[in-house]
């Protein structure tokens, strides 16, 4: 029997295996899905032990088996399901038959299409989305901290790579504690099965697409989450990582056939050059690396020109929405992927689920390169990636720049007028979810060398700019360190643990310092939320001057002024020039403060920010 097996040397190929290692129907994916879907079609995957040897059939009012395909792998079979539309919930025998032998049968079924309002509901700008790593959050559920039949035993709290035990039910239990921070909408990375012997806690190597890593729960406990979240007013994102796979997972372990990953005669990582995507003058092996390059060696690039490998990923997305009710996909190492494939699988996924949420991860470093993927051929990409929104790491840098650099031309606070001012390339920059640091990068106490009114500034700025703001957990209690490693800026939040010495969830535990960070982002936040300009609202900014700063956000209801001073000193400055805003208003209201400035002129602290009212 041939089978695809994973090599040290760290190129995949075809390799001799013994049939006792897999039982004789070991899966069926997706393993249940539903009528009344806009797509009639399902491809099914089934893996067993030389399961192309046996005929299948099935025999249900509405499914029409149309195709059975046989691939390299004798393990494998690919059905491809016709589902009518009038075809009724249920459940029915898929039977493998072979001569001379007793029938594999799986029960399949057919479930009622949800249709709640109150499910895939969409992430916007009017949201604040606070990131969680499950595994340093909150641990639940202690009996769950370890599998002996997984790869990775125990947890160890002393290590940065080894798993600490935070999971769903951590998560849960603090949900008040995020609804209170003013916080809309809870990004997980992905919470499904990372069954690798190493650093498996991140979760960015999936072994199982249909699993949620029973060291964080279940599949119906991540289904309460959701529902659970939702109750409160509270929306869920969830991760999805297309480019790579985790190699002990069994399509890499025993695939399909060798095109289901790209192949190498030897180990070729990426060369991380996002550049290649759009360069009209690139080299094309220099952009084969950069797509078909691997993330890590255990991490097997997925070939996204493979239709099989379209399917599967498309439909494993699909049915968590239908399944759980999330309302928005985070996309991992979006410019890695094949782009094609990407923009096929947003037409299909909003098919199905029109207010669903999207937005890639593209850590590029200018405005024209993260537009690049972004919807609506606008910078003559000579197609439509159907992506409406990327990470914004060109923003966080420009904030960055206003907060610790030089005032020059172009430099400090004017590379954050500048860039605001490329919004021209996108379709809808609102549609941006912008940030100030995340899991894979330094904290932004410790980028602004823990200056507290450094950090209040970046708050503010993060807060009160056009599109979605997302926070990462911690950053309300200053939880600081640099990324180096990555696991210092994956610290365990104090308190989420039984007999931790200080619980950072209430103010009891928290430091006077603290508690005034937490304070200032609950305000702003919880401000944000009740205030429509903040969130859909126009933006006018003006050119900076003296190193001051002034954009204001603003609609029918209310105008916002904010003020960004980026001198060390304190700064007076008149406000004549921003007539076209301010118009007859005399006076503001300080959203932290709640007193009321005189608007005539201001006086402004260094490094600080006023977000302003006008009354």
């Amino acid at each position: 029997m041939k089978k695809f097996l994973f090599f040290t040397a760290c190129c995949l190929v075809m390799a001799m295996g013994l049939s006792a290692q897999i039982p004789a129907l070991e899966r069926v994916e997706p393993m249940f899905w539903w009528v009344g879907m806009h797509n009639p079609n399902l491809q099914l995957i089934i893996h067993g032990d030389h399961i192309a040897s046996r005929k299948v059939e099935l025999n249900y009012p509405g499914v029409k088996l149309v195709a059975v395909h046989k691939v390299e792998n004798p393990n494998y079979l690919f059905l491809d399901l016709h589902i009518f539309s009038d075809t009724k919930p249920g459940t029915f025998p898929i039977k493998f038959v072979k001569a001379g032998e007793k029938p594999l049968t799986y029960s399949y079924a057919l479930k009622e299409h949800n249709k709640s309002p109150n499910r895939a509901q969409g992430v916007t700008n009017k949201d604040l989305i606070y990131l969680i790593m499950p595994d340093r959050f909150s641990n639940g559920d202690v009996t769950n901290d370890s599998y002996p039949n997984m790869r990775e035993t125990g947890i160890n709290r002393d290590s940065m790579f080894s798993r600490h035990g935070g999971d769903i039910k951590g998560i849960m239990n603090h949900l008040d504690y995020l609804k209170d921070l003013g916080v809309t909408a809870i990004w997980l990375t992905p919470a499904i099965e990372n069954d690798e012997p190493h650093a498996s806690y991140h979760g960015y190597a999936v072994t199982d697409y249909y699993r949620i890593d029973p060291r964080y729960g279940t599949n119906a406990l991540y289904k309460e989450f959701v529902d659970k979240c939702h109750s409160m007013g509270l929306k869920v994102v969830m991760d999805l990582v297309h480019n790579h796979a985790g190699t002990e997972g069994y399509t890499i372990l025993d695939m399909p056939m060798k095109s289901w990953v790209h192949q190498w005669p030897e180990y070729t990582k990426s060369n991380f050059r996002d550049a290649v995507d759009m360069d009209p003058h690139a080299s094309p092996m220099d952009k084969k690396i950069m797509q078909d390059g691997w993330f890590d060696h255990r991490m097997a690039d997925m070939n996204e020109s493979n239709p099989y490998v379209q399917n599967f990923l498309t439909q494993n997305h699909i049915w968590w929405v239908e399944y759980a009710g999330v309302d928005g996909f985070r996309l991992d190492t979006y410019p890695y992927n094949d782009l094609p494939y990407m923009a096929k699988w947003a037409v299909d996924v909003k098919a199905e689920f029109p207010h669903l949420s999207i937005f890639g991860e593209t850590l590029v470093w200018s405005a024209a390169n993260q537009a690049f993927f972004t919807q609506g051929n606008t910078v003559n990409q000579g197609f439509d990636t159907h992506l409406p929104g990327v990470t914004d790491g060109v923003v966080k840098e420009a904030i960055y720049e206003a907060l610790n650099g030089k005032e020059g031309w172009t430099d400090g606070v004017n590379r954050l007028y500048s860039v605001m001012a490329q919004d021209f390339l996108y379709q809808d920059a609102t549609r941006n979810t912008i940030f100030l640091d995340n899991h894979d990068m330094s904290r932004i106490l410790s980028v602004v060398g823990e200056d507290i009114s450094k950090y209040k500034s970046a708050m503010a700025m993060l807060l009160t700019l056009r599109g979605v703001p997302q926070m990462y957990y911690g950053d309300e209690i200053l939880m600081k360190n640099f990324s180096n490693p990555d696991g210092l800026v994956r610290e365990d939040f104090p308190g989420g643990w039984n007999g931790d010495k200080k619980n950072k969830f209430t103010a009891d535990g928290r430091t006077d310092k603290e508690n005034d960070a937490f304070n200032y982002v609950r305000k702003l936040a919880n401000y944000r939320k009740n205030t429509t300009a903040l969130q859909t609202g126009k933006m006018m900014q003006y050119i900076p001057e003296n190193g001051i700063y002034v954009y204001f956000r603003y609609d029918d209801k209310k105008t916002v002024m904010i003020v960004y001073n980026s001198k060390e000193k304190e700064q007076t400055t008149l406000t004549a020039r921003y007539f076209e805003r301010i118009k007859s208003a005399k006076r503001a209201k300080n959203v932290i403060t709640n007193e009321t400035v005189d608007l005539s002129q201001l006086t402004i602290p260094g490094k600080s920010t006023f977000v302003l009212e006008l009354l």
